[in-house]
């Protein structure tokens, strides 16, 4: 575990019995089955009935069979009356199949107690879901990437995952790293306060901002936005935030939480724009709080988060708590 997320925690969940795990693949076609396995016996390991969709490791060019294909996966898995639906990785390939989705029958399989859990490329379907029904989907782990990875799950992640299994999920706190501030940016004093009853929302930035001006990008007024990103230069998280400001998206919310932003290189032309210098120059244009270092996003040590659900935000100092266990 990487010593960053040292602090970031979930609620206690313990053990109570197996849960049926649905896992399905709604976006890129899985190239790695040794970690699709290993996922599935992990979960297996953990005493859970692990349902495999029948077109899970279907390929179809680069997705996960065509679109009717994962239509119909995703439709299974609303069908299925699983605890958790799990989607085996992410990639590309559900923004294009968003108007075929049965938005009633997601809505219902959440209703009866399914908990669709995902990341990555999800955030189109969790963000139509939100926009489309209000309903609340899970950002959090995928089978492959987190569970399938051979050293075996993050310990954090999997305790929030069993958080969610049991139903003692309540919460995530994390400490915000130290920030290098330029030497022209004014000294932030550091922040003491608290939000509530607010919809917490949002995913992958690159993902997210692809949905704006759509139906499935959710109205949301005066919530907690959340954002992560890989393999994307400064410069390009810049870009799309700045969508999202133009769109007018930022000004309706009352915090932006900034994940982790990983697999990118700075180059010799940046002359020390960095990520730091993205935050500073955001913080600029808006006038709500813009927290750092949310422990999820494409890295091991992720926490679960209910994209739709209302939460309260506590800070205090570096320290931030997000719940919704009330």
């Amino acid at each position: 575990m990487s010593s960053e997320h040292d602090h970031a925690h979930c609620g206690c969940g313990h053990d109570h019995g197996p849960k049926h795990i649905y896992i399905y693949s709604p976006s890129s076609a899985v190239r790695d089955k040794a970690a699709f396995r290993r996922g599935v016996k992990r979960l297996q390991a953990l005493g859970h009935e692990v349902e495999i969709d029948t077109d899970a490791l279907a390929q179809h060019t680069r997705f996960a069979g065509d679109d009717a294909t994962r239509l119909a996966a995703i439709h299974r898995a609303a069908a299925s009356g699983a605890d958790v639906a799990l989607i085996s990785r992410g990639g590309y390939g559900l923004t294009r199949i968003l108007p075929g989705i049965d938005y009633a029958a997601v809505a219902r399989a959440i209703e009866k107690g399914t908990r669709f859990v995902g990341i990555s490329d999800f955030t189109a379907f969790q963000n139509a879901v939100l926009a489309q029904t209000g309903a609340i989907t899970w950002a959090g782990p995928a089978l492959g990437a987190d569970f399938g990875v051979p050293e075996g799950p993050d310990d954090i992640m999997e305790a929030c995952f069993d958080d969610l299994l049991t139903g003692h999920g309540e919460g995530a706190g994390w400490r915000m790293p130290k920030e290098r501030r330029a030497a022209d940016a004014p000294e932030a004093p550091l922040p003491e306060f608290e939000i509530e009853g607010c919809t917490l929302w949002g995913g992958n930035l690159a993902v997210l901002t692809s949905l704006v001006g759509t139906p499935y990008l959710p109205q949301v007024e005066g919530g907690i936005l959340f954002v992560e990103d890989v393999n994307e230069h400064p410069y390009r998280v810049e870009r799309m935030l700045t969508q999202l400001l133009h769109a007018g998206v930022l000004a309706r919310q009352k915090a932006l939480l900034l994940g982790q932003f990983t697999n990118y290189k700075l180059a010799p032309h940046d002359k020390g724009y960095k990520l730091q210098s993205v935050v500073d120059w955001l913080r600029g244009q808006i006038g709500i709080p813009v927290l750092t270092g949310l422990p999820y996003g494409h890295v091991a040590t992720k926490v679960l988060l209910p994209v739709g659900a209302t939460v309260e935000l506590s800070v205090q100092g570096r320290d931030a708590l997000i719940y919704w266990g009330h």
